[in-house]
């Protein structure tokens, strides 16, 4: 009996983790923070919300690792438009689900 509850919140939990749309990119292992952004956004009935965010590094180093965590695991998306990982800048577009806000904790690693 308390092998199927076991076996219950353990497929539970697995199910939230891969609702969540979470944006994983490069490595963070023996990396450097150097950018950390909380991006939070009201949302409007019926619409979706879309925000671009950005981020350069003033003195060029390449980008290892790009973290951007949804906080309240909506069905928000989070995606890069430009640069990324090995470049020295990125642009990332944040998109809600109809109705909801945007509320993404964003890191950077080099």
């Amino acid at each position: 009996m308390k092998s199927i509850y076991l076996l219950c919140f353990v497929l539970l939990i697995c199910l939230s983790t891969c609702l969540a749309r979470d944006l994983l990119v490069g490595t963070t292992y023996n990396t450097r923070l150097v950018w950390q952004h909380k991006a939070e956004y009201m949302g409007f009935p019926f619409k979706k919300r879309v925000k671009e965010v950005f981020y350069s590094d003033p003195t060029m180093q390449l980008i290892k690792g790009i973290v951007a965590r949804d906080v309240e695991q909506t069905e928000a998306s989070a995606t890069i438009t430009a640069g990324g990982v090995g470049f020295s800048f990125v642009n990332l577009r944040l998109k809600s689900a109809r109705g909801s806000g945007l509320n993404y904790q964003i890191e950077i690693y080099v």
